[in-house]
């Protein structure tokens, strides 16, 4: 499986990625080896994850998130819209 993630940095914004295997991947952002973004901005807090058959329909998703204005990240959150 592929999966898209938002997690909540300490700063109280938020990291759109995309990965194979989602505990992994939030511990390295929370252990500071993620993306540099995420480096300064730790410890991290998993709050949305959506799975995908295919990498490309995960890193599509992954693209359309992070577009996604603010308010419509909170949206997403909130209403766990996959």
């Amino acid at each position: 499986m592929h999966y898209v993630y938002v997690i909540e940095c300490s700063d109280g914004t938020y990291y759109t990625g995309y990965t194979t295997d989602v505990e992994r991947r939030v511990a390295e952002h929370d252990a500071g080896e993620g993306a540099k973004y995420t480096r300064g901005r730790t410890p991290v807090e998993l709050v949305h994850a959506e799975s995908h058959d295919t990498r490309s329909a995960a890193m599509s998703r992954e693209h359309e998130i992070k577009s996604f204005s603010r308010r419509a990240k909170e949206r997403l959150i909130e209403n766990n819209d996959a």
